[in-house]
């Protein structure tokens, strides 16, 4: 893992540049990474990568027949702590589906957040209702897993139809049982947002006592997506959302939040990863990144992803704070490197358990591995 270089010569040189005659105190420079960003991350190379592709099979309700539905590849998992347990919520994707293979939500649950035992059958796929024409046969992408007050899980995923990505919501009480409620952005602005491109719904949450707890900023929840920009969305009800645009009216531009940057490694794209935190400081949102050499970091493979955090502010959501210069994580191991699409760890799942802080995320698009962060952090 490429190690973060902090900014302290930038601060010590602000300070003595302001002597005594100066009209005014030099301004602050910002805090090093470890006053807000959640680092390091360490790759337990000793379990990792701690899952692949599996042996489950169930019939198909659309296909009528025996499907080995993650025999391909599996990874970008969300993660849920519950009575003292890790459940991952995965991607999987079978041999047979186009066009890549048609991808499903398995269920694994881990008594110390590395060994994983998995249900048999998927618990979220393509099926005969309102939504198979959003999700089959490319299927159902990319979870990500909050609660609400009551306990109620709440799942922002992908529906692929082959040619389209729509951000989706479902609902569950116990993480097997699922209903569908169709895309986030059904309802909002003559539904013009849930007819286009749209994926990786990043609700802001609490993390406490292991939950990740959806919050209420002003009145409302909070969520960033978006997989080349990243944009807002507020929701009443974590099911129904309404992008952040610029004017009143639906014709008005999206506002970007977080944009790639030119001369980086996420010069490409920039996309939402686990749930955003709110912390001390803000809010921190781990996002993942996309490299192009031609317009980014030319000492990194073309097309490398690697994890990113940004801090926003509490009272503006839209408004980012702090940035990290460099990826805190990025592709070095040989399942990192090698896969189904190669240079990729894309992070998804994000757990307070048994008092560490556990980073789940999917490797080359074809295994999922995890990471331990900061023992004793402050932030957070």
């Amino acid at each position: 893992m490429r190690k973060i270089f902090f900014a302290v010569c930038v601060f010590a040189i602000a300070r003595c540049s302001n002597g005594p005659g100066a009209a005014a105190a030099a301004p602050k420079a910002p805090p090093p990474d470890t006053g807000w960003a959640m680092v390091p991350f360490v790759k337990v190379d000793s379990v990792n990568p701690v899952m692949g592709p599996g042996s489950g099979s169930f019939i198909d309700p659309l296909r009528r027949d025996l499907v080995k539905w993650e025999e391909k590849d599996v990874f970008n998992p969300a993660i849920v702590v519950s009575k003292g347990r890790v459940y991952m919520l995965y991607r999987a994707q079978d041999k047979v589906g186009r066009p890549a293979g048609t991808s499903r939500i398995g269920l694994a649950v881990s008594d110390d957040g590395y060994h994983f035992t998995r249900w048999t059958s998927p618990v979220l796929y393509p099926e005969a209702d309102a939504q198979k024409k959003f999700e089959w046969e490319g299927g159902c992408e990319d979870p990500r897993v909050v609660q609400d007050e009551r306990g109620i899980y709440y799942m922002t995923y992908t529906a692929f139809d082959g040619q389209t990505a729509r951000l989706m919501v479902a609902t569950s009480a116990d993480l097997v049982n699922w209903i569908k409620h169709g895309s986030a952005f059904a309802d909002a602005y003559n539904g013009k947002y849930s007819r286009s491109w749209s994926k990786s719904g990043s609700i802001v949450s609490h993390y406490f006592g292991g939950k990740v707890v959806a919050a209420k900023i002003n009145g409302k929840y909070w969520m960033y997506w978006g997989d080349r920009d990243i944009w807002a969305a507020t929701s009443d009800d974590l099911i129904h959302w309404t992008p952040v645009v610029s004017g009143p009216e639906a014709g008005t531009a999206l506002v970007i939040v977080v944009a790639p940057r030119s001369g980086h490694w996420d010069s490409q794209l920039v996309e939402s990863g686990p749930p955003a935190m709110i912390t001390k400081d803000g809010i921190l949102l781990i996002y993942n990144g996309m490299n192009g050499r031609a317009n980014g970091d030319s000492s990194l493979p073309e097309g490398m992803y690697g994890g990113g955090q940004v801090l926003l502010d509490i009272n503006d959501p839209t408004k980012v704070l702090r940035r990290q210069d460099r990826n805190f994580i990025h592709p070095d191991k040989p399942y990192e490197i090698t896969g189904q699409v190669g240079q990729v760890c894309f992070l998804e799942g994000l757990a307070n358990f048994k008092g560490r802080w556990l980073l789940y995320y999917g490797t080359a698009d074809s295994k999922i591995a995890v990471a331990v962060g900061p023992d004793k952090p402050t932030a957070w």
